[in-house]
């Protein structure tokens, strides 16, 4: 099937998830996983649909999320299946508890979007207090700390933040497809970051115009895949680094998540990619020929094996495992220190329980005393719109409103 036909079946069945393969609703599913005609294929380990589940369109789950609160309010229990939609939370993923945000979190949530929203350019960017300038990257990241909150175009007290880094990025699409701002110096980072925003605003609040930005941004991070099944700073098949090759894989399973087709074959090449830039310790390599592990970029070596779709096996223990030894509070910052924690919080969320009780109470109070009274969080990485963006969506993972958190 041509990606175009591909594209248009996935459109007709926007808001449904095919949870089990990297494949839109509209390819053929197993069988014994397909449950209704028009609909989403369910992963079950016995194969057998769940007759209670419902998958709802992502627009109604708001909805369905007021329900459940009420439902909290009045001590009264959803059903499981009700849950899972109701969270986005995955199939084994950490379980839903009233002590996840605390009063405390709640406020330094609202003064970090509060100081967030008032330092966004009138043309929508994000980037001046950072090295780089305007970034089509850094403006895709304080997209996503808005749209964690609950809001999306038109609709939310920060939706005309959320429609401002969307005009920017949009306005910064080339010919080819590719996001990047003038000020860019490594394109395929920031395209990834604004990519996985623009997926993610696709899959929450359907929005017509992004639909040909988005397919051309997805068809930038395939064509320039190499040979190794990794991406590299720029966007051609030259080399490749885990970093880059992380940020590309969250960008297309989000893309793949709003209706885009994907290519199976690209997420198994970048899947092998991972797996060999592991390290007997468990953490990952910079390049497949080079470097030692280290945390930020093996917490998102793990989280890239889960978003393509390895929740469990070897690779995700031992990764897990040297993500462990990093558990806040340090002695020593670790390098790249926000990085680290945006990848390593997702990863201990979709591994389960077991790990995200370990870790959650840890980094909430790590970024609740680095937080600045003015509301932001400071740091050398990238500026205080960095620090602050990628905080906020560390502190919102509660909230499970971002379909990137669903299996």
């Amino acid at each position: 099937m041509s990606e175009t036909k591909a594209n248009a079946l996935c459109h007709g069945n926007r808001g449904f998830r095919c949870r089990r393969a990297w494949r839109c609703c509209a390819w053929p599913c197993h069988p014994a996983a397909w449950d209704g005609s028009v609909g989403p294929c369910y992963p079950h380990p016995t194969g057998v649909p769940p007759s209670a589940s419902v998958a709802f369109p992502v627009r109604w789950r708001h909805v369905v999320l007021t329900l459940s609160v009420c439902a909290c309010l009045s001590g009264a229990t959803l059903p499981a299946a009700a849950q899972q939609e109701v969270t986005g939370a995955p199939p084994g993923a950490a379980t839903p508890r009233a002590s996840e945000l605390t009063g405390e979190t709640r406020q330094a949530i609202d003064r970090g979007l509060t100081w967030l929203a008032s330092h966004q350019q009138p043309d929508g960017c994000y980037g001046p207090l950072s090295q780089y300038g305007p970034h089509v990257g850094l403006t895709g990241l304080a997209g996503l700390a808005f749209l964690a909150d609950g809001n999306t175009p038109g609709r939310g007290r920060y939706a005309q933040q959320v429609e401002g880094c969307i005009a920017f990025i949009v306005a910064h699409s080339s010919e080819s497809g590719l996001l990047a701002a003038q000020s860019s110096h490594g394109p395929m980072y920031d395209h990834g970051f604004a990519t996985l925003f623009l997926a993610e605003v696709y899959g929450m609040s359907p929005h017509s115009q992004l639909h040909e930005t988005l397919r051309k941004a997805v068809r930038v991070i395939v064509a320039s895949q190499n040979d190794e099944g990794g991406w590299r700073y720029q966007p051609v098949r030259a080399d490749a680094d885990i970093s880059v090759t992380v940020c590309e894989v969250m960008a297309l399973r989000a893309a793949r998540n709003a209706g885009l087709y994907v290519d199976k074959t690209v997420i198994d090449r970048a899947v092998e990619y991972i797996k060999r830039a592991q390290n007997p310790d468990g953490g990952f390599r910079y390049m497949l020929n080079s470097g030692g592990s280290q945390f930020a970029r093996s917490a998102g070596g793990v989280a890239a094996l889960q978003y393509a779709g390895l929740y469990q096996g070897e690779e995700i223990e031992r990764g897990l495992g040297y993500v462990l030894r990093f558990l806040p509070p340090y002695e020593q910052t670790p390098p790249h220190y926000f990085y680290g924690q945006y990848y390593a919080a997702q990863a201990m969320y979709l591994a389960g329980d077991s790990y995200w009780q370990q870790w959650w109470p840890a980094i909430r109070r790590e970024l609740l005393e680095k937080q600045e009274p003015e509301g932001h969080w400071p740091t050398q990485e990238a500026g205080p719109e960095y620090g602050t963006a990628m905080a906020l969506i560390i502190l919102q993972i509660p909230n499970r409103l971002l379909p990137i958190f669903q299996r």
